[in-house]
């Protein structure tokens, strides 16, 4: 007996890339069936089929018996409006949770193990309990090298993928990358305007910050839309030589999105799935050159020399077997880059540098031009060693902002662009000295607690760096919000532990 149909309704839950499906207690299919709370089901409607995680709910003003909810995931994946009839029925195991619990048993995966993982991710056939066992279970070093190019691989084949080849007629198409973990590091957003004025083709994609307080794509997004369809994104690398996007929307590495919506709240960023997630998303848009930042840093996501060397042969083996050239960066991960954490203040530092502004960060600027010379320098047409000269006439003759101006324009420029949080709170110096260490992972927390990145305005504004005077009472950052409660956490954090450590200094006698 085929199981009743039901009606459709969206509920308006945001379930961060979960499908999500509700039924009303009363409702004769969960009576008949025995669903209970967190049931896999698949939904049928259409000719379209997708699995969800059950939720099972008492009140009529959510769904009635005779509906079906659907949360706004789940509701954009069916595309049927509502209303529309559908069923649902119980949900067989994805096909590769066999090799899952071998995972969380320790034991090491195939090719075709880690292909199966990835293609039921990508198709959201797990929950995000299974997803967070897989997170959980590929933590720190537990993927061995051929693990993470097999699940390198995967990312790249469970998406589309972009190829250049015609336009630059067998040149590099090239990418410059940051590993993360050090707040205000922009320095992509000044890369891409400046490789891209030189000629080179650079579309870049960024993921959403996963566990900082901007990354490159919310930062971006004060300044112009980042979320573009596939056409639309190479039709305006084809236009502007390049492009700076969240890749997400475009389908690039699909399943290394759906992770990310489970690492974020979990705060894990392990070596193997980040070289995977970087790595297949470089490919996926059609990167043939790379140069890749890894910071270090006492507070940095490396915090040792040996650590950051270890990480580098991991990414040079895997880009190596996937037939991308890589050229690794190790930089310094002291301190934050720049002035800004948050996306509004971070764009302002990206537009100060630009400009040519004397109020202009100067570690952003030289980072910047320091990267943008490697990357330049992948150009078979310019010497070893010019690149860094290429890139700062580029910067200082303002053919760098004009070209940012282009790619604004081109991705679709905000009129008005969001405003800074207007709450503030400063933090101050607690004796005279000058600024020893500042703690990135406590800065980007404070800034988190404040709102960003999902509040757009909010922040960290820095007043002082490292080996910086200062006297008592005097403000070593500002503190930026939009709502009173974000303000009052931030506040608290900051009060408990400021981030920044204030050493005396010795007078010579």
């Amino acid at each position: 007996m085929n199981p009743p149909d039901l009606r459709i309704r969206r509920v308006a839950i945001d379930t961060w890339r979960e499908n999500v499906a509700y039924l009303h207690r009363d409702c004769p299919v969960v009576r008949a069936s025995g669903f209970q709370a967190l049931s896999k089901v698949t939904v049928h409607a259409n000719g379209t089929t997708i699995s969800a995680v059950l939720n099972v709910v008492d009140d009529e003003r959510i769904v009635q018996a005779c509906e079906l909810g659907l949360s706004e995931d789940a509701f954009a994946r069916m595309n049927v409006p509502e209303g529309h009839a559908a069923h649902v029925a119980p949900a067989e195991p994805p096909a590769s949770i066999g090799a899952l619990h071998r995972k969380i048993g320790g034991e090491r995966l195939s090719r075709d193990d880690l292909h199966a993982i990835v293609r039921d991710i990508a198709q959201a056939r797990y929950s995000k309990i299974e997803l967070a066992a897989f997170v959980v279970a590929t933590n720190g070093y537990d993927l061995d090298r051929d693990e993470v190019l097999h699940l390198t691989e995967a990312m790249i084949a469970a998406g589309r993928r972009l190829d250049w080849q015609h336009q630059v007629r067998g040149g590099p198409v090239v990418d410059k990358h940051c590993i993360g973990g050090i707040p205000g590091n922009r320095t992509s957003m000044l890369v891409v305007p400046i490789v891209t004025a030189h000629g080179m083709l650079c579309p870049k994609t960024s993921s959403r910050a996963i566990t900082s307080p901007a990354g490159t794509a919310d930062t971006m997004e004060v300044l112009a839309e980042v979320e573009l369809p596939f056409e639309r994104l190479t039709q305006i690398v084809r236009d502007t030589n390049g492009c700076l996007v969240w890749g997400g929307r475009a389908g690039l590495s699909p399943a290394d999105d759906i992770l990310i919506s489970v690492e974020r709240p979990l705060a894990i960023d392990s070596p193997g799935q980040m070289v995977a997630s970087i790595l297949s998303k470089k490919i996926a848009a059609g990167s043939t050159h790379l140069v890749l930042d890894i910071p270090v840093g006492p507070t940095a996501k490396v915090r040792s020399m040996p650590a950051a060397q270890q990480l580098r042969k991991l990414f040079e083996y895997v880009a190596d077997r996937l037939g991308l050239h890589l050229e690794v960066v190790i930089t310094d991960g002291s301190q934050p880059i720049g002035s800004g954490i948050g996306p509004v203040l971070e764009a302002r530092d990206v537009m100060r540098v630009l400009r040519n502004d004397p109020a202009a960060p100067a570690d952003l600027r030289d980072k910047s031009l320091r990267l943008a010379g490697r990357v330049i320098e992948f150009d078979p047409d310019v010497r070893g060693g010019d690149g860094w000269r290429i890139a700062r006439d580029i910067l200082e003759s303002g053919r760098a902002l004009a070209q940012m101006n282009a790619l604004i324009d081109a991705q679709g420029r905000r009129l008005q662009p969001p405003a800074l949080g207007e709450m503030t709170h400063e933090v101050i110096a607690p004796a005279d000295g000058a600024v020893s260490a500042i703690d990135n992972l406590q800065l980007a927390r404070i800034a988190r607690l404040a709102g960003a990145p999902q509040v757009i305005g909010a922040g960290v504004d820095l007043l002082r760096k490292q080996g910086d005077a200062v006297q008592a009472g005097q403000p070593l950052y500002r503190i930026h919000a939009c709502y009173a409660a974000d303000l009052g956490f931030s506040r608290d954090l900051a009060a408990r532990d400021s981030g920044y450590t204030v050493a005396a200094t010795t007078r010579p006698s």
